[in-house]
């Protein structure tokens, strides 16, 4: 899978990245669509700088005047009063021991029970207890409210706790009540009913009730939404913000965002031709500008992946931005986000497509997020490029967070000026500025580290932080090396040193050179003994067998350093060097030696048998490995080693890999190969200078 996918990747063909064309632009597009709408930021209970007017006719909830409303309803509600409840329970009280002690009841309701007495005295007891004293405007309140007026009453005592008689009406109403349910006679509730009215009674104030009725009242008036029309003033410059105007503002933010009717094939259509000319004009920069970039499907999807994993981490960060109800969170203004695809571009593909996508971002995020436009402008650009500055050179994974410390220094400058722009010299949001501008560069940090050797993995992608760890001597592959054939070892150590001084003076990637060089002849492993630099003065195996034999056993290393390197997982781009180290070449010498042994008649060897597999160099970095590595080998057998023979070696080397057509695929110029011949001459004369002999330490005579 993983194989199909680099080898997608490795196709570069035109269908496909148009593909990857269209998938950024419909992502992009997406993210144009669902902007939120962007008003300037105001804080509550302070001044404003400047004039604020109505973009567009709105509404919204006057809570001030729904609060006037709501309390002016309740007004309407009035003082309820209760009877007091221990003189009604008195009062029954009496009123049972009359009819136990008195027989005249009997008289005065023949047809009457005791008992019937006694539940008809239980039913006046409930209602006088429900009774409730008020006036009409209460009541036609209570009525307004759906709320049973069953058990109120129109009258208003002079005061509460004042002895009074209660009103004829009042009485009227109780014993016509008790009357509907058909359960007494007559004369029962008339002599019941007379045995109370002559009490003398107290009314106290229901303050719960009013409450509560209040409270009903008040939930009933809808809220007062009062009409602004475009143009007119909201706010003016120098007036103290208050609750109402920024609820003025969310409402004419709503308004905007509703008007933008996102659902319209029109609006669909504007977000859709906009990215697509944002993507466009990035395809004829970067086809101006870098032709290799815009040819290659890997790097090209690599951006485009960047591109969208940053448009998320945008909208992420605008979303918590926005929905977070902490003061310390509403508090932040500028978040920084440009810097996270900085890094991974500059990291994974070129400085060169990190300040295009810096810029580019940053003024597609500035005009798309609900920030404010110019200050996120700068404030991401500025850290961006010092990113951009910074990880030019990145060998560990740890200076990630170095250079985004180093970004937010450059921060604090720019966030100070904004706050002198305001004509403050110092301010409280300074603070918090320079506190989330820390934050989002953390964050930035750590996503990089974590997302890095993904993208590496996913894309294929060998980055200067990935080569010097397998630059790494303790590593088991190379400790395994090391001991199995410590003298190809030493060879490859110094031909990593050759190979990456050569790629540094042509502007090739050295570090790549130094580390696959150590590598490449891993094969070795497998028949240490057939080579020179592994016999150290033993006897010579290549005497006991077939010049062929010895050829085939010397072109082996080839395919098992192929094999070994993908048991290990080595990354394709060293399989690669191990592959084409050699290209196409003659195994010279034991091909002569089988000329010799045939009476030098060509016909009768098959040069085929003794060449290796190939393929030729296909990168400007394995041509150079396959002439460091044939000159150094080729520099032991020199007898005398200065700059002339060293430069008639080098000529010769290379003449030859030229006439047997192996530079064909590797991009080298005539240029960069006469500056890699004379950094060869240069190094390997440096690397075998004379030293002076030091006399032997001789003992005193006595």
């Amino acid at each position: 899978m993983n194989k199909n996918w680099q080898e997608w990747l490795a196709s570069n063909n035109r269908g496909w990245r148009l593909v990857v064309g269209f998938i950024c632009v419909f992502s992009l597009a997406l993210f144009l669509h669902f902007r939120e709408v962007r008003l300037e930021v105001l804080e509550l209970n302070t001044t404003a700088g400047r004039y604020v007017v109505a973009q567009i006719d709105f509404e919204f909830p006057d809570y001030e005047t729904t609060l006037i409303l709501k309390q002016q309803a309740t007004k309407d509600v009035g003082e309820i009063y209760q009877i007091d409840d221990k003189q009604i329970r008195d009062a029954r009280y009496s009123l049972e021991e009359d009819l136990i002690r008195n027989k005249e009841w009997r008289e005065a309701a023949p047809s009457s029970t005791f008992e019937e007495m006694y539940k008809a005295s239980d039913a006046l007891e409930t209602l006088l207890l429900e009774a409730r004293f008020t006036d009409p405007r209460t009541i036609q309140k209570i009525k307004e409210l759906n709320i049973s007026d069953a058990s109120y009453f129109e009258f208003i005592p002079e005061g509460a706790n004042i002895p009074l008689n209660l009103p004829t009406e009042f009485w009227t109403r109780i014993a016509s009540t008790i009357a509907q349910s058909d359960a007494f006679h007559k004369e029962t509730v008339d002599y019941v009913i007379r045995s109370f009215k002559t009490q003398v009674w107290s009314l106290t104030q229901d303050t719960a009730l009013e409450r509560s009725l209040r409270a009903q009242v008040s939930r009933t008036v809808p809220d007062k939404m009062t009409k602004v029309s475009a143009g007119t003033r909201i706010i003016d410059q120098g007036e103290r913000i208050t609750s109402r105007h920024l609820t003025m503002m969310q409402s004419m933010k709503q308004a905007i965002s509703e008007s933008r009717k996102i659902w319209d094939p029109l609006t669909i259509i504007a977000s859709l031709l906009l990215s697509l000319i944002f993507v466009t004009i990035s395809g004829l920069y970067f086809r101006i500008s870098q032709p290799t970039f815009i040819r290659s499907l890997r790097e090209i999807s690599l951006f485009v992946c960047i591109i969208l994993l940053t448009l998320l981490f945008a909208k992420f960060t605008e979303y918590i931005l926005l929905k977070s109800t902490s003061d310390v969170i509403e508090a932040v203004r500028f978040p920084i986000v440009a810097p996270f695809a900085t890094i991974l571009i500059c990291i994974l593909l070129s400085p060169k497509a990190a300040l295009f996508a810096a810029t580019f971002l940053s003024i597609l995020l500035s005009v798309s997020l609900a920030v404010d436009h110019s200050h996120f402008l700068i404030l991401n650009l500025v850290t961006s490029i010092v990113v951009i500055i910074s990880s030019r050179v990145l060998r560990k994974r740890k200076e990630v967070f170095t250079v985004c410390m180093k970004s937010w220094l450059s921060a604090i400058p720019v966030l100070y000026a904004f706050t002198l722009a305001e004509n403050h010299l110092v301010s409280y949001s300074l603070f918090i500025d320079i506190g989330a501008s820390f934050v989002f560069l953390l964050i930035t940090a750590v996503l990089v580290v974590g997302i890095l050797p993904a993208l590496e993995t996913l894309f294929g992608v060998l980055t200067d932080m990935t080569l010097m760890e397998f630059t790494d001597p303790g590593s088991d592959l190379l400790r395994t090396f090391a001991q199995a054939v410590p003298g190809t070892y030493q060879h490859s150590l110094v031909l990593g040193n050759l190979a990456e001084t050569c790629a540094q003076a042509i502007g090739a990637n050295g570090l790549f050179c130094r580390a696959a060089t150590l590598y490449h002849d891993i094969g070795k492993m497998n028949n240490p003994q057939f080579y020179t630099e592994n016999q150290q003065g033993a006897v010579n195996i290549h005497q006991l067998l077939t010049p062929q034999e010895s050829a085939q056993v010397i072109i082996s290393h080839v395919t098992d350093g192929e094999t070994i390197a993908r048991k290990a997982r080595l990354p394709q781009p060293f399989i690669d060097i191990i592959l084409e180290h050699h290209g196409t070449t003659l195994v010279y010498y034991f091909y002569r030696k089988q000329l010799e042994l045939k009476g030098g008649n060509v016909a009768e060897v098959d040069e085929n048998q003794f060449r290796y597999p190939g393929p030729k160099p296909r990168t400007k970095e394995s041509g150079i490995i396959m002439i460091c590595d044939s000159l150094e080998a080729a520099t032991r057998s020199l007898e005398e080693i200065n700059e002339q023979t060293l430069t008639e070696l080098v000529n010769r080397l290379v003449a030859e890999k030229a006439e047997d057509d192996q530079f064909d695929d590797c991009q080298l110029t005539f240029e960069e190969l006469g500056r890699v011949k004379r950094t060869l001459v240069k190094t390997l004369l440096l690397s075998h200078h004379v030293r002076v002999k030091y006399p032997k330490k001789e003992k005193p005579h006595a």
